[in-house]
């Protein structure tokens, strides 16, 4: 019997555990081991962040889902990872043994390479459901009292949509609250132009995001580094595309919401560079397998990838969660295959899908491959996508409390899109 252990419990953890049960069967052990007991489904934070979602809308306890199926669950957290050993620590103490372990911990958020960003500091996150519920606080004691708003994405981040898709919500939260006269926006970002996510820009993604903040009044500011934020002001230096400083910015504010860099989770970074490159990010190959220790799979956010391009500032490569859906079903298959003697070979598809919300409409973006040259760069606008989000949500959740080993994105999203199969 294997004993495969699965760190983390969100995007990535839960369907890595449902699928790895389907494919290997009741007989082997699966243990999910996260730093948190609930699943919460993270494209929903921005919608929290203004009070159109609670948390109970959201999320839900993972342990009563997991043993459903047979699958055992700690939230006690990893403090270290014994690869070598085929062990880890757990946060309580208690020592696991694996036989395959799958790392899906998402990232850890480096709030502190900036002096004053992030909850702890002046600004609002969006990142976690916990974040988002304190966002909401600020957010309703901010529209008593509106004023200027600064919003974006730091240098090093990686996770642009979510910042286009806040800075949008806002907006149009207050329009309805008949107040955003009273507001002047600007969103600051590191990319090098609108548009770009990180993803060297997808079909004409830069002309339709300039002209949504042109015509929303939203002020937007590229090649941006923050410096550090104080209590009511933030400052940001403006670079021009070879890196030089050509403006200094201080920027008011009476309410920001910055995402941050990404890094890895301390438990896995501390492993060392056999495992992980120099941000903390898990090196894996083509079967989603870490080089060195072919039993240690990685899924999501945490993975290493390549920025797209070198950009004046640091940008990283998101992971789409059309992409972490195809590297579980990869992971499950070659773990399977593994433990029944057969050669590995599934492999992840690199495509990219979003549905980005933009208040009361919202933008689909299709990107095969992620990283261009592409065969398709896909987009349209329209009120039927903010529709299909809000409908998605509720579609993922039920199916995740189901136990689904269903490729959802592509059954769901492929065919509201009417894309049909990516790979």
């Amino acid at each position: 019997m294997a004993h495969i252990v699965i760190i983390g419990a969100s995007t990535g953890g839960l369907p890595a555990a449902y699928d790895i049960r389907a494919e290997v069967g009741k007989q082997h052990q699966i243990t999910v081991v996260s730093n948190s007991d609930i699943f919460h489904f993270v494209p929903s934070n921005p919608w929290v962040a203004v009070g159109w979602r609670t948390r109970k809308d959201i999320s839900f306890q993972v342990e009563p889902y997991l043993n459903k199926k047979k699958i055992e669950f700690s939230s006690a957290g990893v403090s270290e990872i014994i690869p070598d050993d085929n062990r880890l620590v757990l946060g309580n103490g208690q020592v696991l043994e694996y036989d395959y372990l799958v790392i899906a911990t998402g990232p850890k958020l480096a709030f502190e390479e900036v002096d004053g960003l992030g909850p702890r500091g002046h600004t609002q996150s969006i990142c976690t459901v916990d974040h988002a519920e304190n966002a909401y606080g600020k957010w309703q004691n901010f529209v008593e009292n509106p004023g200027p708003i600064v919003v974006g994405a730091v240098q090093g981040a990686s996770c642009f949509g979510p910042a286009y898709e806040f800075a949008f919500i806002m907006n149009t939260d207050l329009r309805q609250r008949k107040i955003r006269h009273k507001v002047p926006m600007t969103f600051v970002t590191s990319e090098p132009y609108i548009g770009h996510l990180g993803l060297g820009g997808v079909g004409d993604s830069r002309g339709m995001l300039e002209s949504e903040l042109r015509s929303q009044d939203i002020k937007f500011i590229t090649n941006a580094k923050v410096t550090k934020v104080e209590e009511g002001k933030m400052f940001v230096a403006e670079h021009n595309p070879q890196g030089e400083v050509i403006h200094e910015h201080e920027l008011p504010f009476d309410y920001s919401m910055m995402l941050p860099a990404f890094k890895g989770v301390d438990a896995v970074n501390a492993v060392g560079d056999d495992l992980v490159n120099p941000r903390g990010f898990v090196k894996v190959d083509e079967f989603q397998r870490n080089p060195k220790w072919h039993n240690i799979y990685a899924v999501g956010v945490c993975i290493a990838i390549p920025p797209v391009e070198a950009t004046p500032i640091p940008t990283g490569t998101p992971k789409t969660g059309y992409m972490i859906e195809s590297m579980v079903c990869a992971t499950a298959h070659n773990i399977a295959d593994h433990i029944n003697s057969k050669e590995i070979s599934h492999k992840a598809t690199w495509n990219a899908i979003c549905l980005a919300d933009m208040g009361d409409t919202g933008v689909a973006f299709v990107a095969m491959p992620q990283i261009p040259p592409r065969n398709v760069a896909w987009m349209k606008k329209g009120k039927w996508v903010h529709m299909a989000k809000v409908a998605f949500e509720k579609y993922f959740i039920k199916k995740m409390k189901k136990g689904s080993t269903e490729n959802l994105y592509e059954k769901y999203i492929l065919k509201a899109l009417g894309i049909g199969k990516l790979h």
